[in-house]
């Protein structure tokens, strides 16, 4: 495992404005192009969490696909963040994690929001994904799957570098703002729990739906602490985070030991 740079793309998603969102978004990173090894962008970046699917949603052949991908070669670096994608009847949202050789690896948001209706429109996932970035093991995650320890639990794993499933959970979000404390609060239980490091990147701004976004994006390390915690408006942040305290931690405090065995089912 190698330091690894990210950089944390806390922006205002325009409403139902894809082309407006590939400019706006298209433009800060190559503000900061050559400065990172990731970019993380927002939950549904070039829509907004909406539930108008038929409208909004595109295919894997689509405008954004392409523009995402073309955005990580021109830049050098990986970028990742989650789109409203169709395939045939059924609209997922779908993480896409583009790296700047072409390769594009998927996952479909598996905890569907049902307070804002989401599990009546969009189909949900059934699979975790793991990406390998420079020696670190990264399970990318979409917003309401946060909530959810026993999916997100990680596991020794001995052959792994880091020594287990994952060494840093990534959480792309559209967290309203009246419940900013549960994301800031979860996103360090997850990291204590998990002995990993956390990145969650929310949006901010205000929505279709009237609803603000208070932003608070953050890198949280294996101990809860926060490596950096953003505001509430635009800003884009590059972070450095080390895997020398991470394994430090797992050799001295290898809680993992005394977790219990369990059965994930469908």
């Amino acid at each position: 495992m190698q330091p690894l740079t990210v950089t944390l793309v806390q922006g205002a998603t325009r409403w139902h404005d894809a082309e407006a969102n590939r400019d706006y978004y298209g433009a800060l990173v190559r503000a900061h192009a050559g400065a990172t090894d990731l970019f993380v962008l927002p939950e549904t970046f070039l829509s907004g969490f909406s539930n108008d699917t038929r409208a909004s949603a595109e295919t894997m052949d689509g405008a954004g696909v392409a523009w995402l991908r073309a955005l990580a070669g021109e830049v050098g670096a990986v970028i990742t963040g989650s789109l409203a994608i169709r395939e045939g009847d059924t609209v997922y949202n779908r993480l896409l994690w583009a790296t700047p050789d072409g390769n594009l690896q998927q996952y479909d948001k598996r905890h569907l929001f049902r307070m804002a209706g989401e599990h009546t429109r969009y189909g949900g996932g059934s699979e975790r994904l793991i990406v390998e970035l420079k020696g670190w093991r990264i399970l990318p995650q979409v917003c309401y799957d946060l909530r959810f320890p026993v999916w997100l639990r990680n596991r020794r794993k001995e052959d792994a570098a880091g020594g287990m499933d994952y060494d840093l959970a990534l959480f792309v979000a559209n967290w309203p703002a009246p419940r900013r404390q549960p994301w800031r609060t979860l996103l360090r239980a997850r990291a204590i729990e998990n002995l990993s490091y956390v990145i969650g990147v929310n949006r901010v701004g205000v929505d279709g739906n009237d609803l603000p976004y208070a932003g608070d994006s953050a890198v949280i390390d294996p101990v809860g602490e926060p490596l950096v915690e953003l505001g509430t408006q635009e800003q884009v942040v590059t972070v450095r985070i080390d895997p020398a305290p991470l394994l430090a931690h797992r050799e001295r405090f290898p809680a993992w030991m005394d977790a219990d065995e369990f059965q994930l089912l469908p």
